[in-house]
């Protein structure tokens, strides 16, 4: 009678039926497919990015295939250019100096923006507009001192290629003088509008 009785509830709760899925759950399948329908019809705009971005992708591409081949040439040929080596620690700096120039149009460089969360709204803009003035001088002063460099050093050349080494310098020169337009430009912009992301960073959080 004991083995009846508790074998009569496990077959109740065995036989029990699957309950159907509710209304929410297949709301919740029609938008994930709504979401992917959106991303399938997504237009990509190239309208955004501007010279210094297309040039800074060719040298990073240009660093990927040295890179690679010179691993190819040193594992699989036994063989290692040395060239290859030299060659992309260029344009490793190519695409640092020309990267920041995006930063700095983009304003993406480390910035510290607490204290303007304290400070009343004239003073966090005179000293906003200080940051735009020091940090475009800074950037003159800087396309000024890798000239000089560049006059210094003369026709030195490379060491493996016996190229002027003076063509990276003049890179680093571009990478320079257009952080300066841009930062320029960028100072206008935050003259005209009446803030920067340091005023208001929650206006800058599109861009990402």
């Amino acid at each position: 009678m004991h083995s009846n009785a508790k074998a009569a509830p496990m077959a109740a709760v065995s036989h029990t039926p699957a309950q159907a899925p509710g209304p929410h759950q297949a709301a919740s399948v029609e938008e994930i497919v709504q979401t992917f329908e959106e991303a399938d019809h997504h237009e990509v705009s190239l309208a955004g990015y501007q010279p210094e971005d297309w040039i800074c992708l060719a040298m990073f591409w240009t660093m990927a295939l040295l890179v690679f081949l010179q691993f190819f040439s040193r594992y699989v040929m036994n063989d290692s250019y040395a060239w290859t080596e030299e060659l992309a620690v260029y344009c490793l700096i190519g695409v640092v100096f020309l990267g920041s120039a995006m930063c700095v149009r983009a304003c993406r460089h480390i910035q510290v923006d607490f204290l303007y969360r304290y400070l009343p709204k004239p003073a966090g803009r005179a000293l906003s507009t200080a940051i735009d003035i020091l940090r475009t001088a800074f950037f003159g002063y800087a396309v000024w001192l890798t000239y000089r460099y560049i006059v210094l050093v003369g026709d030195e050349p490379m060491t493996t290629l016996f190229w002027n080494k003076s063509y990276v310098y003049w890179v680093a020169l571009a990478g320079f003088a257009m952080m300066f337009l841009r930062s320029l430009q960028v100072s206008l912009q935050n003259w005209r509008q009446g803030y920067s992301i340091l005023e208001n960073p929650a206006a800058y959080e599109s861009l990402d």
